[in-house]
Order: structure tokens, then sequence, then C-alpha cells
């Protein structure tokens, strides 16, 4: 069989039960949603070079626990327009973009890695949109990096901007390089060591296109990691004590590439009033994928009866 025509299934994934998009001020970000249209909904929020469709096989099961999945690719990722610029600001204009197009009432939010720390952003931002909180393993490290006052902030806005510039423009005409099916998967397996062979090869027929040339993961070729702007994540882990939400933290002691290197003791200090946080024992940065039902289990708890 030619590779270019292979259809790879894998145990438990589901695809989107819907796909819609949304105008984001001018950039159209592409959802998908699980689940009964009728369900009340809940926001998921995938991690930096990640894409909504990873959680193929994790939101059938917050699914079938009663409600409506509604996932997005970040700006310049999966399905989603690229940007010429991408900013911690910009990916939560977006966020509340959808949230927008899905309800009025306050939903609950999931983030996994950098959509972790994005999901607690906007329950400090927008506290009357957000009622719970649950961050899988996107609780950063407590590293010596100071507050910074407002002027310095917008320093960094300005430098971050440039940077951001400049590369794109260096970035330009540029795409990604291709490879066959296995050589994408080994890629990622490269920078995910611990997941199955079998579901990074599933991940690159719903996360990269069949160019004539082989595939190409559709990631904007300008996208880095910790590209976000001027925010840092340690800023959030001060500032969650005082979320007004309850939060679950689930955290993969493991450690990974793509993962932030916390520990319990950096996470425990800092818990709001209203949390739990439950560190697993032989499990890395993705959390939802090596683990999917005990997570699934722990949010669908947490989370109570959605009706």
């Amino acid at each position: 069989m030619d590779e270019l025509d292979e259809t790879v299934e894998y145990e438990g994934a589901e695809a989107p039960a819907r796909t819609r998009s949304v105008d984001a001020y001018g950039l159209r970000i592409d959802v998908k949603e699980w689940g009964d249209p009728f369900d009340p909904p809940l926001l998921l929020a995938h991690g930096g070079l990640d894409f909504a469709r990873t959680y193929d096989r994790f939101a059938p099961l917050l699914a079938a626990g009663g409600w409506r999945v509604v996932a997005w690719d970040q700006r310049g990722h999966g399905d989603s327009e690229h940007a010429t610029l991408g900013t911690w600001d910009a990916d939560a204009r977006d966020a509340v973009a959808v949230l927008d197009s899905t309800t009025e009432a306050p939903v609950p939010i999931v983030g996994h890695s950098k959509g972790g720390g994005l999901s607690m952003h906007l329950a400090e931002i927008a506290p009357h949109r957000i009622s719970h909180v649950v961050n899988l393993d996107g609780l950063p490290s407590r590293r010596p990096v100071p507050d910074l006052p407002d002027h310095d902030r917008v320093r960094l806005l300005a430098d971050e901007a440039d940077r951001w510039l400049s590369f794109r423009r260096r970035a330009a005409g540029s795409v990604r390089r291709p490879g066959t099916l296995d050589e994408l998967a080994a890629r990622r397996g490269r920078m995910n060591p611990r997941l199955d062979p079998a579901w990074l090869r599933y991940l690159v027929t719903v996360g990269a296109r069949r160019d004539a040339d082989g595939w190409r993961w559709k990631l904007d070729p300008a996208i880095r990691p910790g590209g976000f702007g001027p925010w840092r994540p340690e800023w959030m882990l001060y500032r969650m004590k005082g979320l007004g939400q309850p939060l679950l933290g689930v955290l993969g002691l493991e450690l990974e590439e793509m993962g932030w290197g916390t520990r319990p003791e950096d996470v425990e200090p800092h818990l709001p009033a209203v949390a739990r946080f439950v560190p697993l024992e032989d499990t890395g940065h993705f959390v939802h994928i090596e683990r999917p039902h005990l997570v699934a289990e722990l949010i669908l708890d947490f989370l109570g009866n959605p009706t």
C-alpha cells in the first residue's frame, strides 16, 4: 500500500464529532468538538507545538462523562491560520473568542502544559467566565525570576515582538521538512520517548498534511518553544494562590524534554484555598496520554455532575 494512502487507527481514539471555525479578530481559529452538542461545554486547551487532535483519545472520555468538549488549534498550530505575531496575550484573546462562540455561561477549562498556564491565566483575567481550572502538567517550577514593574513588561513586549518579527522574516517562505509517516513519528518520538510509537504514527495522520513529497507537520515553521510574548510561567505560579476557582493540578513526576521539571514542593506552597493536587509516579509530561482513564476520572470527579 502507498503510505500516502495509509489509514492509521489507534484504540480509543475518535475524530471530533464536529468541526467549525471562529473569527478571532480577523484570524481563523479551527475548533473541534466531541460529545452531545446539547451537553454543558468544557474547554480543552492543548500545549505548545501541539494541536487539538492530540486529544482524540482523551476528549471522548470526558464527553462520555456528559460534557460537550470544545478544543481549538491555537494560532499557528494544527488547522488554524498562521499569524504574523504570536504572543501569550494573543493566545488568550483567541481563547476568549472560542469561549464567546461557545457559551455565555461560566465553563470549566482543562489545559495541558502551556494550555494549563493559559487556562489559569484566563481564570485570572476573566474570572466570571471560568468555573473550574484543571492544569495537566502545566505547573511551572519555582525559579528565581522576580516579578517586574509595568514599564519593564512594556520593554519586554517590544523586545519579544522585535525578535518574533525578525524570526518571522527569516522564516518567510520556509516549509517544514517532509518525511515518511514513520520518519515524522520518529521525530516526535525523540521529544516524547515515553509515548507509544503506534500513537505517534496516529498523530502524524491527524496533525500533518500529505504532500506529493511526503508528510509535513502543519505547525507554522515560525513557531518556537517559549515564544509566548512577555510572559514568564513563574509569574502564574506566584499568583496561583489567588485564584478564585477550584483548581485541580495533575503533575507527572518523570522528567521529560518537553516538561517543566516541576516537583511537588514547587507547587504545594502556592495552591489556592480550594485545590486538589495529584502527583503521578511513573508518568511523564503527557499525563492524559499515558494514563487517560485515570486522568479523565480525576477530572470528572473534580467537576461533578455536568447537569
